[in-house]
């Protein structure tokens, strides 16, 4: 049973070990002032001195409050509190001899000056001798981990010790490979597999940014050691802290040409709509237009829980909560009439491919009448910008869900010539894949598999999927609006396609639950084994590199209206989605 020391019982150990050590010091400082051969009579006034010594040296050293110092914590700060307390108390000392000479005569002062420096080092070499003692029993129980990156944050691991005994720092700047960091020698990331193994590493601690492909990289030589307790430097609420390392982590893209300056010119001091608010992508475009400056939010969502969470969450901007449908065309023209938005963001739609291949009709009301909704009331009411959240599955879909949102393109891009009003509604959409941390997404799924200890259930072994960061997609769904002129549709550069069973490896992996399996359940109702972006090749590019222009498809205005009607009243849906949309191949797998 471990018993921790209270503070006073602490102090009194340290003044009867600091007593115990001072009474040799002081008995030395005698032999050392007359060569090991003291008369006796110097020894008379030796306990009298010694007590005198005593009153002020432990009085100040208290004073310092040393004694309140564990011996894990004994650094050079209080040894130099330490010094302080002796070069106070030897003067006063020496006061108290010339003040009354007759108790301590004979007395040589000499004395003093040997015992001065003789009580410092003993008392500090007792204090370091037991924390280094401390350190290696603490140390024993530490997971001994290898640190990456020398900066401040890792020198305050180094030092803290909290819960990691911190063997080796390496980094990959040149210019401090082989300077001395936390008393310790940087050393190459290329000798990081020497490192591991001659150090016997448990853990990683990644304390500074890397690109994706080098976190990639560094992942994969860990893993080879089967290293998985992982960590990486967060940032949260502007301090920095220790995370695991995670999937999202391994798949995040940070776009190199997202212009800030541009996305708050488009948004500062607008009166911005978003529908769908509530759900991932929508609450993650109202933070965004939160820290752009809007002038203020039109929170448009038919759930009631996910208007409130949304609502809740913005706290630095003006917002106004519209709990309903974008199919019901009256009450919505009611929010546009009262509110005059000057940008409408339209992420309302149903986006579960499986789902809405058993709902066909109410899929088609939502997403494609819906869209339709928004977009008309965006040209009647004079706002400036529409944005139609779009997706890969719009591109030769296979699915429903595709299909409709294919055609909320199409109505997207030839809508405005129908318009009859002075103003010119810019109308733009912007097409992405999935998105990290949304809530179709299939990491939350994995995620909820792993934690309940069951298999995680893929549905093809050569499966593959785009993905992007929710935040750096939805900043780039701003940038794409901002530049946007009317009837583009803007695609995000999403990187490489990653394999769905690599991700689901990798996050088993990182779990370290390795009982977990992969099982193969065969592809979905609509389910491709991989995504595009693109149509055809007339893309075009724009001024920033992560977004490129999908070249524009003609449809008349007056006969898709008419295709969406017969839509809406034909028996059979899915031959009606293949004529407005031929390169629709409904794959019911």
């Amino acid at each position: 049973m471990n018993i921790q020391p209270t503070p006073l019982k602490r102090a009194l150990f340290f003044i009867f070990f600091d007593i115990i050590i001072s009474l040799g010091t002081l008995f030395l400082a005698y032999n050392l002032r007359f060569n090991f051969s003291i008369d006796d009579s110097y020894l008379e006034h030796f306990m009298l001195v010694f007590f005198v010594l005593m009153v002020f040296k432990i009085g100040l050293i208290a004073f310092f409050n040393i004694y309140e110092v564990s011996w894990k914590f004994f650094s050079l700060n209080e040894l130099k509190k330490m010094a302080y307390a002796h070069m106070i108390a030897y003067p006063l000392v020496m006061i108290v001899y010339y003040t009354v000479p007759d108790f301590f005569t004979p007395f040589p002062r000499s004395v003093l000056i040997i015992d001065f420096f003789l009580s410092i080092m003993f008392l500090g070499f007792f204090r370091v001798l037991k924390r280094l003692i401390v350190e290696n029993d603490t140390n024993k129980n530490l997971t001994k981990t290898l640190v990456i990156g020398a900066n401040s944050f890792s020198q305050s691991i180094i030092k803290d010790k909290i819960n990691h005994y911190v063997a080796c720092v390496v980094d990959d700047d040149k210019n401090i490979i082989g300077t001395y960091f936390s008393n310790m020698k940087i050393k190459s990331m290329d000798a990081l597999a020497e490192i591991i193994e001659g150090e016997n590493i448990q853990s990683v601690i990644i304390a500074k940014p890397f690109e994706i492909e080098t976190l990639n990289k560094i992942y994969e030589e860990l893993k080879a050691f089967g290293i998985f307790d992982i960590k990486l430097v967060s940032l949260a609420n502007k301090e920095k802290t220790l995370k695991n390392l995670t999937i999202e982590d391994l798949l995040a893209r940070n776009p190199k040409d997202l212009d800030k300056n541009k996305i708050r010119d488009f948004i500062k001091d607008k009166v911005v709509l978003v529908s769908g608010a509530g759900g991932s992508i929508g609450k993650e475009i109202c933070h965004q237009c939160e820290k752009f400056g809007a002038k203020k939010l039109i929170l448009l969502d038919n759930s009631e829980y996910n208007l409130y969470t949304v609502t809740e969450e913005l706290k630095n901007v003006p917002t106004v909560s519209v709990m309903q449908s974008v199919v019901d065309k009256e009450l919505l023209e009611n929010t546009f009439r009262f509110h005059m938005p000057d940008i409408v963001i339209h992420a309302a739609a149903y986006k579960h491919v499986p789902l809405v291949e058993d709902n066909i009709t109410e899929a088609i009301i939502n997403n494609v009448i819906g869209t339709k909704n928004v977009i008309d009331l965006s040209i009647k009411y004079c706002v400036e910008k529409f944005v139609l959240i779009s997706t890969d599955k719009a591109v030769r879909p296979t699915n429903v869900m595709g299909t409709t949102k294919r055609i909320c393109e199409l109505y997207a891009q030839n809508a405005v010539s129908c318009s009859t009003q002075n103003c010119v509604t810019e109308i733009v959409s912007v097409r992405f894949g999935n998105v990290l941390g949304s809530s179709g997404s299939v990491i939350p799924k994995f995620k909820s598999q792993i934690d309940a200890g069951k298999n995680i259930t893929v549905t093809h072994p050569d499966i593959t999927r785009y993905f992007m960061l929710i935040s750096e997609a939805c900043e780039l769904v701003l940038q794409a609006g901002a530049i946007g002129m009317g009837g583009e549709i803007f695609i995000l550069d999403m990187g490489e396609p990653v394999k769905i069973v690599d991700l689901a490896q990798k996050m088993i992996e990182l779990s370290a639950k390795e009982d977990v399996k992969i099982e193969f359940t065969g592809l979905r109702p609509g389910e491709k084994l991989y995504e595009e972006l693109l149509i055809d090749e007339s893309d075009a590019t724009t001024d920033y590199e992560s977004i490129t222009v999908a070249g524009k498809t003609h449809y008349d205005i007056e006969k898709l209206n008419k295709d969406i009607e017969d839509l809406l009243a034909c028996a059979n849906k899915i031959q009606k989605l293949q004529e407005i949309v031929p390169e629709f191949t409904h794959q019911l797998n």
